[in-house]
């Protein structure tokens, strides 16, 4: 099957970048799809690296010319989406997308791709080691890490029975190598 799509999706703090970093390294033929985002860069992120950067008003406007395949406000005027020309960019290689993006976009995307996806939630083994690993990034304010724990909470009661996988990162070797096989079945479909 061509144009094949993974997609992980995780709560803040659960590991998912963690994850899909490693399987890059793995895998060739995986590409990452750059998310664009209207919030503002954290630490060290750049635009068209990690993300891509638009103001609100430049990421409605995206919008309405139907420059997404999904996109959400996840927090007011805070916009995440997959831009199309992501998606082309990367199947125009031959490559397999992979995502790492918020449980809704990860339902969404599903739902979009249906078949042609593989979609992963990625659980932490409870709410209390998310907040600890939010708080040991750094990156955001009390306050900020607090709504995302909220949220965290939320989305972890949402994503029963929606995704093909759940992968429970309380050990992230263990998590690596389920990780690895999974992947590995999917691409060798």
């Amino acid at each position: 099957m061509n144009n094949k799509v993974i997609i992980f999706s995780a709560p803040s703090g659960a590991g998912k970048s963690t994850i899909v970093n490693h399987l890059l390294k793995l895998h060739p033929e995986l590409e990452f799809s750059i998310s664009a985002t209207s919030r503002a860069p954290r630490g060290q992120e750049q635009h068209g690296v990690e993300y891509y950067f638009y103001t609100a008003d430049d990421f409605r406007q995206m919008i309405s010319e139907d420059r997404f395949v999904e996109y959400e406000e996840v927090y007011a005027g805070s916009f995440y989406g997959t831009l199309r020309s992501e998606v082309e960019r990367i199947w125009a290689k031959g490559h397999t997308i992979i995502f790492d993006i918020d449980v809704q976009g990860g339902v969404n995307l599903k739902r979009i791709f249906g078949e042609q996806a593989f979609s992963i939630f990625i659980q932490a083994p409870s709410v209390e080691v998310l907040r600890e690993r939010l708080n040991g990034r750094g990156t955001d304010t009390e306050e900020a890490i607090e709504r995302r724990v909220a949220k965290a909470a939320s989305e972890m009661e949402f994503a029963a029975g929606k995704f093909d996988h759940v992968l429970i990162n309380d050990d992230l070797q263990t998590a690596l190598a389920e990780a690895e096989k999974i992947v590995g079945d999917f691409l060798a479909k």
